[in-house]
């Protein structure tokens, strides 16, 4: 049976996208199930110690953009540093892939085209049409997407999907859980790699 990745991550999140790519490539070559968790991330790290990026401190908000560009020069990926809808509230975005997952449809492109729109090409994912245009240009009906994602049982996931993650020790987005096993954000893929790689089982933190 294929070892599985849950992915907890929302499209508001830069390092999601750097990650997309990478981690799909890691996904294929290692033949894991893959389960997309979008969950609302200033949820998270307000029940996790985290904070929003106006609120942290001048010092760590440029290291940020210092780290944005490392890795996007790493991962060869263009992206925006301050894209001009964001901060933006992901929740239809989110869901949107929750609703993909619910009518049996792999959301794996949707998620990569959504977080792209963000991060290179400055769409306001908190618009509906513009969810919409990412849908239909992935092939997806967009109608019936939206519908579901409109649903109370796809904001039920995506509350359940916040709870399973701090109930996982996850804390930020990306995270890549295997087994049990936190790997916190794109730079850790190395690290997911060569425990797949390797077969082990799962560390924790005793």
């Amino acid at each position: 049976m294929p070892r599985r990745v849950d992915v907890y991550l929302s499209v508001v999140s830069p390092w999601a996208h750097l990650g997309n790519q990478p981690f799909l490539d890691l996904a294929r070559r290692h033949g894991v199930t893959v389960a997309w968790k979008p969950v609302p991330l200033l949820e998270v790290f307000a029940e996790t110690g985290g904070a929003p990026l106006a609120k942290r401190a001048p010092a760590r908000q440029r290291y940020r953009f210092v780290e944005l560009k490392r890795w996007a020069e790493r991962r060869a990926r263009p992206l925006i540093l301050r894209p001009k809808h964001w901060p933006f509230n992901p929740s239809l975005a989110d869901r949107a892939a929750i609703a993909l997952g619910a009518l049996g449809l792999d959301p794996a492109p949707y998620v990569v085209a959504a977080c792209r729109g963000v991060w290179e090409e400055e769409l306001d994912l908190a618009d509906r049409d513009t969810v919409a245009e990412i849908l239909t240009a992935q092939g997806f009906d967009a109608s019936a997407a939206l519908a579901v994602a409109d649903a109370p049982e796809a904001a039920a996931v995506y509350e359940a999907n916040r709870a399973e993650a701090i109930s996982a020790d996850v804390f930020g987005s990306p995270s890549y859980v295997l087994e049990g096993e936190v790997f916190w954000g794109q730079d850790r893929l190395d690290l997911l790699d060569e425990a797949l790689a390797s077969g082990r089982g799962p560390y924790g933190a005793a």
